[in-house]
């Protein structure tokens, strides 16, 4: 079962990205609260399609749990019962966990696919989970660290739920998304560990600590950017959804440490790849890394000047989330060269 190891490891990768993806397009599509419970979505485990769905109806049979609108607020069943001909408020709970009250299908099912993604990476990861036991006598640390992916996957379902309760409370949703980077970084971590050779190189102390530099930059400039986003909802808030060219009208403090950010990240990275290059290090993965940073600007540059143009935010986020992974497997590798090197 060895054999089909790293094969569930890159498919659990892949997953972990698009799980990124629908997040982001969750974001930029608005649709977070469109479930307003978890796991469940308006008590069903399938999603309702239309709005008829969740207005109380005469002589129906609810079961405890469904959530339906009823005067422009939820409410939540007791318990298993058939409805009589008016509303009956003794068979209801309000649901408190928060008051936003709007049922948009389109955003319903956008916020049921993201979570449907994050159910199904839980597959492959549950079973590289248990494979990775089979490396116990050789390599303790990929059992260990499949065992922390498991825990933070739990963790992240957990905060999921945490954030849909706190009607997107912008510190829980930066948290999340760090998450979601931290099992990333897991992963690529057993993913490295489960390789076969590691070519020997010499890399420079200097080199190496710009790197991991790099890399931490690359997961500090998501938080700031998360920020960012969280000023563009406030402001969607207050001017609407139409009047995208006063999003970032005017830009706040945090818009301009990120633009900084991606300059400073731009420079040491195009720094690592000069030297890589001058010193003949052969790591191709830099010219990838100062190529999804050059479009990250460019994908920044056009929500800025360009007033938000249609999945701008989403491909921003996914390149960021490409960029971090690639550094990290680079840290690995080159640290991983430095100590074999060291020992010859």
């Amino acid at each position: 079962m060895k054999k089909y190891f790293k094969s569930l490891v890159i498919t659990s990768v892949i997953l972990i990205y698009l799980i990124i993806i629908a997040g982001a397009v969750v974001r930029m599509t608005g649709s977070g609260m469109g479930c307003p419970d978890w796991p469940k979505c308006f008590g069903y485990y399938v999603p309702p399609t239309n709005e008829t769905q969740i207005q109380w109806k005469p002589n129906y049979q609810y079961e405890k749990g469904v959530i339906v609108i009823k005067n422009e607020s939820l409410r939540i069943a007791i318990n298993d019962f058939l409805s009589t001909e008016t509303y009956n408020p003794k068979n209801w709970n309000t649901y408190t966990k928060h008051d936003y009250a709007v049922f948009n299908v389109w955003h319903t099912w956008i916020e049921y696919i993201n979570r449907l993604i994050t159910v199904l990476s839980g597959i492959p990861i549950l079973i590289m989970f248990i494979l990775s036991f089979s490396f116990w006598k050789e390599d303790k640390k990929i059992p260990i660290f499949a065992t922390i992916t498991i825990l933070l996957m739990l963790f992240q379902s957990w905060l999921g739920k945490v954030v849909v309760d706190s009607n997107l409370l912008p510190v829980r949703i930066t948290i999340h998304m760090v998450v979601a980077f931290i099992i990333l970084a897991v992963l690529l971590y057993i993913l490295f560990r489960s390789k076969e050779t590691i070519p020997v190189k010499h890399y420079s102390r200097t080199f190496a600590s710009l790197l991991v530099i790099a890399t931490f930059l690359t997961l500090l400039q998501v938080a700031l950017g998360t920020q960012v986003r969280q000023y563009v909802d406030e402001q969607i808030k207050l001017v609407g959804e139409l009047s995208k060219s006063e999003w970032l009208n005017p830009p706040n403090l945090s818009f301009y440490i990120h633009r900084s950010f991606s300059i400073l990240i731009f420079l040491i990275n195009g720094w690592l790849l000069y030297e890589s290059q001058k010193h003949k290090m052969k790591l191709k993965k830099l010219n990838w890394a100062l190529l999804i940073i050059a479009l990250e600007v460019f994908t920044g540059i056009l929500m800025y000047y360009f007033d938000f143009p249609f999945l701008s935010q989403p491909i921003h986020l996914v390149l960021s989330s490409l960029l971090f992974g690639l550094q990290f497997f680079i840290v690995l590798e080159v640290f991983k060269s430095r100590k074999l090197a060291a020992q010859k």
